[in-house]
């Protein structure tokens, strides 16, 4: 067997025996990358500790913390919040109107913030127990907000494209004009599912607020829904990039937080820092090691191998997206959306680009996927968010979430057999 098959193999085997005896992902990445590294005769500590720091030296990554550190602004300074309430004060009437709500917060809160656990950690806390006190199905209840939660990742600004952008050298600002029609799409799709699970709750019907609440809530809400204005429309006109976007979103957050809103207090600042820096090492720890595993990965010419069983397909772009679509559902229920992004996204986008497949497109397609996987057994980080939140066992929320996994897969099977719904809106807006 030649070197090259052998680095395959311990790829493969290396991750599946390492991920099964639940050593952190960066590590085993970094552990992977050595053992490719030594079996590719290449092996060098010096090459190791560079590919480590490339892993993360890099300026479009500096929007990452600070996306970060704007989601927990929102949340301790209670703009997550208004706009739970502003929703509220609109739809929160209706039959299931706390459903509508979850999902048009969600829609909201993503163009912010861009990372599915805190959006997802903010709903959850806040509408699961108004949830159950008017009661709602709790299953059903936190599998909506989990599959809301996953709006985050594909309305821009999105952490996950920001990351895709680096590690495949895609412009990040057109994978954020990308996201905006599908994500408003998952949005709409969640509503009719939602619809579709109604029919058999018996929930209660409440009376509408005076049209004078209303509009103060929308009026409470209105710094939190200028933030998404100021970021998109930033990068839109140019006035800013992707990463300087996420600066001014941590800036403005504090500003409105400590100034305008008062929720928080200085020294509340220093817990929010904490939280937002432990959750930015843990991304860019997994930045660092997946360079050194896909340094070795280009080494060993694995592209060009997965290349060769996939050639076939080539000529047939969307059979080629639907086959690379289904792996990616199973990647999906085993790793988390960062190191598939981290691990597949360049070995796999040759391919698609070799079959003519837009790399925008494919970079869309690729995070949806990952997203969706956010809410697949067995791992489904956002479930176990949700489950933790709402103090429900992981099997609840799973069957819980089923109806809006389904409609998901629909809405992602729908993409790959019509790329214009994402293709076209994208040239429009450029």
């Amino acid at each position: 067997m030649s070197n090259e098959g052998l680095a395959f193999i311990v790829f493969t085997v290396g991750m599946l025996a390492l991920m099964g005896i639940g050593m952190n992902m960066a590590m085993a990445l970094v552990l992977t990358g050595a053992g490719m590294a030594w079996v590719l005769e290449f092996w060098d500590t010096q090459l190791l500790a560079q590919n480590l720091v490339a892993g993360v030296d890099s300026f479009p990554l500096l929007a990452v913390p600070f996306f970060i550190l704007a989601g927990e602004l929102m949340n301790a300074g209670g703009i997550s919040q208004r706009i739970i309430s502003m929703a509220q004060a609109w739809v929160g009437h209706i039959r299931g109107g706390l459903g509508f709500v979850a999902i048009g917060a969600a829609v909201l809160m993503a163009s912010m913030s861009g990372s599915a656990l805190a959006d997802t950690a903010a709903l959850a806390t806040i509408l699961l127990p108004m949830m159950r006190q008017q009661g709602y199905p709790m299953a059903t209840s936190a599998g909506l907000i989990a599959s809301g939660g996953i709006i985050a990742p594909i309305i821009p600004p999105s952490m996950p494209f920001i990351i895709y952008g680096v590690t495949t050298n895609t412009s990040i600002s057109l994978l954020f004009l990308s996201g905006i029609v599908p994500g408003l799409i998952m949005g709409v799709g969640l509503i009719a599912a939602w619809k579709w699970v109604l029919r058999d709750l018996d929930l209660p019907q409440g009376t509408p607020l005076p049209m004078r609440e209303r509009v103060t809530a929308t009026f409470k809400a209105f710094w939190a829904l200028l933030m998404p204005i100021i970021i998109i429309g930033g990068m839109k006109t140019g006035v800013f990039t992707p990463t300087e976007a996420a600066v001014v979103a941590a800036f403005y957050a504090l500003i409105v937080s400590l100034f305008i809103h008062r929720e928080m207090k200085w020294v509340q600042v220093h817990d929010v820092l904490v939280r937002a820096s432990k959750t930015t090492a843990i991304v860019m720890f997994l930045c660092a090691g997946a360079q050194v595993a896909s340094y070795m990965i280009t080494l060993a010419d694995l592209p060009n191998v997965l290349t060769g069983w996939l050639g076939p397909l080539v000529d047939s772009p969307k059979l080629l997206m639907l086959v690379m679509m289904l792996v990616l559902v199973v990647i999906g229920t085993a790793l988390d959306l960062t190191p598939t992004i981290l691990i597949f996204a360049p070995v796999m986008l040759p391919i698609a680009v070799k079959a003519g497949i837009d790399p925008v497109y494919f970079g869309l397609m690729f995070v949806l996927n990952g997203a969706i996987g956010l809410i697949t057994p067995p791992v489904g980080t956002v479930l176990n968010v949700v489950a933790g939140v709402g103090r429900m066992s992981m099997h609840q929320v799973i069957k819980g979430v089923n109806p809006f996994l389904i409609t998901y897969t629909v809405i992602l099977l729908l993409f790959v057999l019509f790329p214009q719904i994402v293709t076209a809106p994208v040239a429009w807006m450029r």
